[in-house]
């Protein structure tokens, strides 16, 4: 059976008994029962002559039926996906299954513990998402007022993304960046859901809220996820996040291989295994792994991908800019040039992928994962020539496309203001215009600073907006005024392969910690960050034990030189 959803616009959030009345058929319907005013609107609205239709008066229908007590049903005539029998079971209204016609699935609507508290959904479990919610757990409540929190994330672990690269030099154990949401949630209250976000159904921008979003607890809108499962809630954070845009040039979405969560990083991980198992002797021709970008991310990839080949492997970085990091601090630009600089990378700056080919190679090359690729590079600026490259991997961290902009319009109608990026336009409070039960942060958030400039999509943005978020919220359901985002630059920070990064801070002027000063540095900064206190436990005490074994392991190595020198 295929499972189908409700595709009216949110008109109204409620309707009295009285419009009931009207629909059904006017004065002749006073004092019938909701069962024979259901039934009878029902028919009425299903005739092709009836103004809007039947899926325009769908939700109206819908939420009456929800307010009744009993168990209701109600049947339609005719082909249209009109609610065929509704059920309600007492006070918990959210516990119902609304039918479609004949032959089509059951819409399951998420069963919420306590109706007459708030009920706040938040989209996405990456820092914006996670840390909200963690936020919300930690605040101090009235007990009539704290909500519920429902997290929904299409994966079943946090990926702490800063710290990927580490995954390539063995540094860290998945565990230790990527906890499931179940070991971390496990001491709270918070739910968790794993699924994807199909659609949003906002309808708060319909009803009449008070200037911080106060009012009833009666439902704000709707999301409905891939499995068919419908989420009412009161209060809505957007923390979707964003993926890479892959489908920029020619081939790229068939041949690069992005690196921005935990399954891409695996996937480079096992094909960098495979080509170091290939190519393994003196003679062999080496790896040539191709980076288009050099931002943070792709700086951070060259260095760690040229430290763990060394001499078995080149690194072709390209920029279109004519200078590695662009919107990178002077210390931290610096110190990643001198890295690259003492490294088997090679710098293409000032080009632009034009395409992607694959080489055809023999059917042994194939089976064995040694697929090549041809890149053609053209210059930006006049006055130099095109070039092509041949890579063994090609990894591509150019261009990124807010998730929020890719759930399915909701009948046509635009649910949430988005910029021209994909992301929800939003005050200064990380609400979204025009919704006042709609928070928006990190890639999902299009906010400004002071300056008009839109605030990066970085983890420490997200982090902040976090803390804010989690505030805003527990003002607005306590009907306090809300406080407006001021981002706070601490600093920037990247890594630069084992036991060596670079750190700017904010507060002092001119500073870069770099080498293993600043690898230490960073991963106490990072270390900090991490979500709940007996994850950062759990991780310190495995950092140590293996900072420890890497001692020794030096020491005995250092002996036994020191004899056989002797």
């Amino acid at each position: 059976m295929k499972n189908t959803c409700s595709s009216s616009p949110p008109f109204m959030a409620a309707v009295t008994q009285q419009a009931l009345q009207l629909l059904a058929g006017g004065p002749t319907m006073i004092g019938r029962s909701p069962k024979t005013l259901l039934a009878s609107a029902s028919a009425r609205v299903s005739s092709k002559n009836f103004r809007g239709g039947p899926k325009c008066w769908d939700k109206l229908l819908l939420d009456y039926a929800r307010k009744c007590t009993t168990e209701l049903s109600v049947f339609t005539r005719g082909p249209t996906r009109f609610f065929s029998s509704i059920t309600v079971g007492g006070r918990r209204a959210n516990q119902f299954i609304r039918y479609a016609s004949t032959g089509e699935s059951a819409i399951v609507y998420h069963a919420w513990q306590d109706n007459q508290k708030p009920r706040v959904c938040i989209l996405g479990g990456g820092f914006g998402g996670l840390y909200t919610a963690l936020r919300l757990e930690s605040l101090v409540w009235p007990d009539d007022k704290k909500p519920q929190v429902l997290l929904v994330d299409q994966s079943d672990h946090f990926v702490f993304k800063p710290m990927l690269y580490e995954l390539l030099t063995g540094e860290v154990d998945p565990w230790e960046i990527a906890p499931s949401f179940v070991d971390l949630l496990r001491n709270t209250s918070i739910q968790f859901i794993k699924d994807k976000v199909k659609l949003l159904q906002p309808t708060d921008h319909l009803r009449h809220f008070g200037e911080n979003g106060t009012g009833d607890l009666s439902s704000a809108g709707s999301v409905h996820l891939e499995s068919g499962i419908i989420i009412e809630y009161d209060w809505l954070v957007l923390a979707l996040g964003a993926e890479t845009k892959l489908d920029t040039v020619p081939g790229s979405a068939e041949y690069a291989i992005p690196f921005s969560n935990l399954e891409d990083a695996c996937k480079v991980d096992s094909k960098l295994k495979l080509l170091e198992r290939v190519r393994f002797g003196n003679d062999s021709s080496p790896i040539r792994v191709t980076i288009v970008g050099c931002g943070y991310c792709g700086v951070e990839l060259a260095a760690t991908i040229s430290e763990r080949l060394k001499d078995k492997g080149i690194v072709q970085a390209i920029n279109v800019e004519d200078t590695i990091c662009p919107t990178a601090t002077p210390g931290n630009r610096e110190a990643a040039l001198k890295v690259l600089s003492s490294r088997n990378i090679q710098l293409y700056l000032g080009y632009f992928v034009s395409c992607i080919k694959e080489v055809a190679n023999s059917n042994d090359s194939k089976e064995s994962g040694q697929n090549k690729y041809i890149l053609e590079l053209q210059p930006a600026k006049r006055g130099m020539e095109s070039q092509t490259l041949e890579a063994d991997l090609v990894l591509w961290t150019v261009g990124s496309k807010p998730l929020v902009s890719q759930l399915e319009p909701f009948d046509q109608y635009p649910v949430l203001p988005l910029n021209g990026r994909g992301q929800a336009e939003t005050d200064e409070t990380l609400r979204v215009r025009g919704h006042p039960r709609v928070f928006a942060i990190g890639d999902s958030a299009a906010l400004r600073d002071s300056n008009g400039q839109l605030l990066p999509a970085t983890a420490q943005v997200a982090f902040q907006q976090a803390d804010f978020a989690g505030w805003n919220l527990w003002a607005a359901i306590n009907d306090r005024p809300l406080l407006p985002f001021r981002f706070q630059n601490l600093g920037e920070m990247m890594t630069l392969g084992t036991n060596d990064a670079a750190i700017t801070p904010s507060f002092i002027e001119g500073l870069t910690l770099d080498g293993p000063i600043g690898h230490a540095a960073r991963k106490l900064a990072y270390l900090w960050r991490l979500p709940t206190d007996e994850h950062k436990v759990k991780v310190g005490i495995s950092w140590l034990t293996k900072s420890a074994i890497d001692s020794i392991a030096l020491l005995q190595t250092s002996l036994t030189k020191a004899i056989a020198g002797s």
